[in-house]
């Protein structure tokens, strides 16, 4: 399979259909047409249904998007690497990770890095630890920031200092908006939103599912959540209460919404980690280096600087 053949049947599966896809390669749709039946023919799958104006994936369709859209990432990512001659300081960065505070601690070494050597870039993908391990895995991320626990076996780690603390996100007009802290029987027969990572029950040591005991399997669960942005509508509309991290949600003077810490207190621990022996590009390799440097070193941006 050609990478250009990929990114036809790409931009068909964005486009809805061949003819907008063809409009958007400026291909012919004769010719895009019989490229997508070739590809059909190489794999001996059917990847699209057809109708008279639109065109949908099948179930062989959507698995070839998904595996089309990380080979495309993977060659584009290895093309620029490769397109770095030695010791050139320019390129890209990959980093994934959940909705955390922390991202501020990778920001900031991030910006170190830029200011010194403006041709690095950062590309970012939000997601919860599976998602992120999977790209990891892949290759298709250089370094991931995970929320506490996951499994780091596979992995070298670099701990950050940070520390998110768990509770409720909740409406302002909600009754336990009136207390400072919520506690476990607070919760008894409230609707609740969970993150999925907290909802599948993760066999690793949950100090989350530690704080909710023997209740876990009584909750008022309303729904799930993957990111908190979307759950924050959700509890602004009145669907439940979501437990969630601080800082995250917009509780602000215009916001609905408040946040208040779980008691006793549950923090979560975080961790910049990367594939074991993997081999680190220029620009990863001084972003590594910026982050740990600033954890270490206050004079950050003078080491780096001597370093590189």
């Amino acid at each position: 399979m050609e990478t250009r053949i990929l990114k036809y049947f790409l931009a068909v599966a964005r486009e809805g259909s061949i003819t907008g896809a063809a409009n958007f390669l400026h291909v012919t749709q004769p010719t895009l047409s019989r490229q997508i039946m070739e590809l059909e023919g190489q794999l001996g799958k059917k990847l699209l249904k057809r109708g008279n104006r639109s065109a949908s994936l099948t179930e062989a369709g959507i698995l070839l998007k998904k595996r089309a859209e990380e080979i495309i990432d993977m060659v584009e990512k290895t093309r620029a690497e490769l397109s770095d001659s030695v010791g050139k300081a320019s390129g890209e960065v990959r980093i994934g990770g959940g909705e955390t505070c922390a991202m501020r601690e990778i920001a900031a070494a991030a910006q170190d890095v830029r200011e010194m050597y403006p041709g690095i870039k950062y590309n970012l993908y939000s997601g919860n630890a599976d998602d992120v391990t999977e790209k990891l895995d892949k290759g298709l991320l250089d370094f991931g920031l995970l929320i506490q626990p996951a499994d780091l076996s596979k992995y070298s780690r670099l701990n950050l200092p940070n520390k998110d603390t768990w509770g409720i996100l909740m409406r302002k007009d909600n009754p336990l908006a009136s207390k400072r802290t919520v506690r476990r029987k607070d919760l008894y027969g409230v609707p609740l939103l969970l993150s999925r990572q907290v909802a599948g029950r993760s066999s690793l040591k949950n100090s989350l599912l530690e704080w909710l005991g023997g209740d876990a399997d009584n909750l008022n669960v309303a729904g799930t959540y993957n990111l908190i942005y979307n759950a924050g509508a959700m509890v602004a509309e009145g669907l439940g209460c979501a437990i969630a991290l601080d800082k995250l949600a917009n509780t602000g003077e215009g916001s609905p919404l408040c946040f208040r810490p779980l008691y006793p207190k549950v923090e979560a621990s975080l961790s910049l980690v990367w594939k074991r022996d993997r081999y680190f590009s220029k620009p990863a390799e001084i972003f590594l280096c910026a982050l740990k440097t600033r954890l270490s070193d206050k004079s950050a941006k003078q080491h780096l600087k001597r370093r590189f």
